[in-house]
């Protein structure tokens, strides 16, 4: 007679570890199939963090500003004083050469006297305090030595003032290189989001951004009344750049970050103004609100003033944008207001 065996059945355990498993696979291709629809983020999102990455790319960029400036400056100060630091140097040793003149001649004669021998003292100021007690000098003689002893300590405090300004010149520098470095970073990622747009979407964004563009224009032509004076030269120089490149750190003629656009337009008018948007903000009348604004006007942007532009009637402004773009009219609304300056 056949044996017929019951199949053997499955442990418990081993029930339980596969349907987990299956739940689990199950639940991921959910997941996975929930998930393809918005891992590619629209238009729209795109633009944003593009436009975010942009604005602070331009902070960056008006701290590197600032940063070169200083850098500038600090260049300046430092051969100033290295200049007066030799020429004090001569005019020390020319001092010393008389004193040993002196010294010479009385050893021509077979004596040197006690005062002049004080004279070449290494300490100056101990000399002249000696010397004042013994009454051994003439007033010429004391009036050459306060020279020498004057000399001495203006230069020391010369040199004390160069190390100590090569030092900021060092951190300076050092913050420079740190400021390009995040400008440079900033920029890369926006350029690497825009270039995973498809040519279409690239097209779509920038016949919008021409649109809105070619809108701000017509608004502020058919507004803009004659300025004159200063400010209207300044305004007639920045109309003139119309379609230059924004480059950061870029202060003209062929292009611009948005406070060298500013600085450059009044320079052809005659008036320096600060390098730098956060500068330029405290470099006139301030003026809060927008109904009072005039067309020259400067208009800055953003709580921590990272932008500038300046006002070209019926709410809108002339600037450098942000890069990729050129210099252009644009709504002012499309950006936080703080307030305009009058230069």
């Amino acid at each position: 007679m056949a044996s017929h065996r019951r199949p053997k059945q499955p442990s418990r355990t081993r029930v339980t570890v596969l349907t987990t498993a299956a739940a689990a696979a199950v639940a991921l291709s959910a997941n996975a199939a929930n998930a393809a629809p918005s891992e590619k983020p629209s238009k729209d999102e795109v633009k944003a963090k593009v436009d975010k990455l942009y604005e602070q790319t331009e902070q960056a960029s008006e701290k590197l500003n600032g940063a070169q400036e200083k850098q500038d400056k600090l260049e300046k100060e430092i051969s100033t004083l290295q200049d007066n630091v030799a020429r004090g140097q001569e005019e020390l040793n020319e001092l010393r050469d008389s004193l040993g003149l002196a010294a010479a001649a009385q050893y021509r004669t077979g004596s040197i006297d006690p005062s002049v021998q004080l004279f070449l003292s290494a300490d100056p100021d101990d000399y002249l305090d000696k010397a004042s007690t013994m009454d051994q000098l003439s007033s010429q003689q004391v009036e050459t030595l306060k020279k020498v002893t004057e000399k001495q300590r203006a230069l020391a405090q010369q040199r004390s003032e160069a190390t100590e300004k090569l030092a900021d010149l060092a951190d300076t520098r050092a913050e420079l290189a740190k400021k390009k470095k995040e400008v440079q970073s900033k920029l890369s990622e926006a350029r690497k989001i825009l270039n995973s747009m498809t040519a279409a979407e690239k097209a779509a964004l920038a016949a919008a951004d021409a649109r809105a563009t070619r809108a701000s224009e017509r608004s502020a032509l058919s507004s803009a009344a004659a300025v004159t004076g200063r400010a209207g030269s300044a305004y007639a120089a920045a109309q003139s750049k119309i379609g230059s490149p924004y480059v950061y750190g870029a202060s003209g003629p062929d292009s611009f970050d948005c406070s060298g656009f500013t600085s450059w337009a009044f320079a052809q008018a005659g008036i320096t103004i600060p390098r730098t948007s956060q500068a330029q903000a405290s470099a006139g009348t301030r003026i809060y609100s927008q109904s009072d604004l005039q067309v020259g006007d400067l208009v800055i942007f953003y709580s921590d003033q990272h932008h500038v532009g300046f006002y070209a009637g019926n709410g809108q402004v002339l600037h450098a944008p942000r890069s990729g773009t050129v210099v252009r009219y644009e709504s002012i609304d499309n950006m936080p207001f703080q307030f305009g300056v009058r230069i």
